[in-house]
């Protein structure tokens, strides 16, 4: 929860001494709760008071940073149960595992397909975030080694996983400077864990079967010094999964529980395919900060990574193309001219249609917020007016020789009064993009 103003004062030293640019100690209190002014400027705050402003201020699932550079994946920092609420800010990270097992050819070439793991949807592209590195061999040696070969071969986060603090010791003088996840602390090793990283200031993850056990972990590593903590309930089964994850939030965000205030982590392990993508779908709707895959088969990856897309898109901010005149194929001044909104979904599914139809043709993509064919049309953002306009700001008369441009079939309406606005004869193209090719070959003259 947020702190008033008033709640700050209460924690300064109250001297009015003017050293933080502030007239008075109210003053500067109403600053940092309006978030202009930060708390490392009062030069006389006490230690205790600091650490209690921290830990109040802290949002009710701690923001966690893995990775350094432009390589940094974030996760946590959220603040409602439901999308419609607010918005989710902060993607789930999607981890792909590896063993220090495979032989050096093996272990480079997993590396290799981690990285070239890609999709483009919707104008975006998306990648894996995070390579989780498993101490399956038991031995210094072999995790050590595959550490120097991520980190030769990689730029993404890592995470190190090893029950052994020694051998994670040894592993963070390594990489420590890449903030990494250290994987897992648990009731026999927590002490020797914390002791391991705290010195690196890198995050821990906890792990225990059940949320009790889970609950008092994350307070005895607190009391050890772990500052930013990642919380794995186990899978034993998605049920219990999903039961695990919704409790973590809700006391989170509706009882702001400090010791369950944390981003959760899950590894999904089956060797059904389709019930790793519906674990992993699962687990991120609901609601996982980081989740661990063993698999890079795109047919698995893609919908997981597509859905992950779907919820983590601002609902409040479509997704969008920049408004101009595409062109596809080779077109020349007898080409057609197609007009459509910037809507992201509805320019990628068009373009492939026009591409697919084997014909140069021009898109003209007009600024309609975002927002679809019919709901910019119902919201007046995909009017003639606008349209006649976007044409006559690109100089659409100097691109072809014709005057006949093609709008959706959906907003035939338009047709009139764009006749109008535009002084070109307006065609009604067809109402679904699928029909585009037919359209262009046997309508289009």
């Amino acid at each position: 929860m947020a702190l008033s103003g008033l709640d700050i004062y209460k924690l300064l030293p109250k001297t009015n001494c003017k050293k933080c640019g502030s007239p008075t100690c109210l003053a500067f209190a109403m600053k940092i709760a309006m978030k202009k002014a930060s708390l490392d400027e009062c030069p006389d705050i006490s230690q205790e008071a600091k650490k209690a402003l921290e830990e109040s201020s802290r949002p009710p699932i701690a923001l966690l940073k893995f990775g350094s550079g432009e390589n940094i994946v974030e996760v946590g920092g959220e603040t409602v149960l439901f999308r419609h609420e607010k918005t989710f800010y902060h993607q789930t990270a999607i981890a792909i595992s590896l063993d220090d097992t495979l032989g050096e050819s093996a272990l480079l070439a997993r590396i290799k397909e981690i990285e070239d793991i890609s999709f483009e949807r919707v104008g975006q592209r998306i990648t894996v975030d995070m390579i989780a590195l498993i101490n399956k061999s038991l031995t210094s040696e072999k995790f050590l080694g595959a550490i120097d070969s991520i980190l030769l071969n990689s730029k993404k986060p890592i995470i190190l996983a090893s029950p052994d603090p020694k051998i994670i010791d040894s592993a963070l003088k390594k990489c420590a400077d890449k903030k990494p996840l250290v994987y897992a602390a648990d009731s026999k090793n927590l002490k020797d864990m914390c002791a391991a990283t705290k010195p690196f200031k890198v995050p821990l993850a906890l792990k225990a079967g059940t949320l009790e056990e889970l609950d008092k972990l994350s307070q005895e590593a607190s009391k050890l010094g772990a500052g930013d903590i990642v919380l794995d309930p186990g899978f034993e089964t998605l049920r219990k999964a999903l039961n695990d994850l919704t409790q973590i939030r809700r006391l989170s965000l509706k009882r702001n529980y400090r010791a369950l205030g944390f981003p959760v982590i899950m590894f999904i392990k089956k060797s059904d395919k389709y019930q790793v993508v519906r674990d992993a779908c699962t687990v991120i709707a609901k609601y996982a900060g980081i989740v661990v895959l063993d698999s890079t088969e795109k047919e698995i990856l893609l919908p997981i990574v597509t859905m992950r897309q779907n919820i983590y898109t601002d609902p409040q901010k479509p997704v969008t193309v920049e408004p101009r005149l595409y062109k596809f194929g080779s077109p020349d001044k007898n080409s057609p001219v197609m007009v459509t909104t910037n809507f992201s979904l509805t320019y990628y599914t068009v373009s492939p249609e026009i591409e697919g139809s084997g014909q140069g043709a021009y898109l003209l993509v007009t600024d309609s917020e975002g927002m679809s064919v019919l709901t910019a049309w119902a919201a007046e953002k995909f009017t003639p007016e606008i349209i006649a306009e976007t044409m006559k700001k690109i100089g659409l008369e100097n691109v072809v020789s014709h005057r006949k441009i093609i709008i959706p079939g959906y907003v035939a309406v338009l047709s009139g009064k764009l006749e109008d606005a535009s002084g070109w004869k307006v065609l009604v193209g067809p109402k679904e993009a699928s029909s585009i090719p037919k359209y262009l070959k046997e309508v289009w003259r």
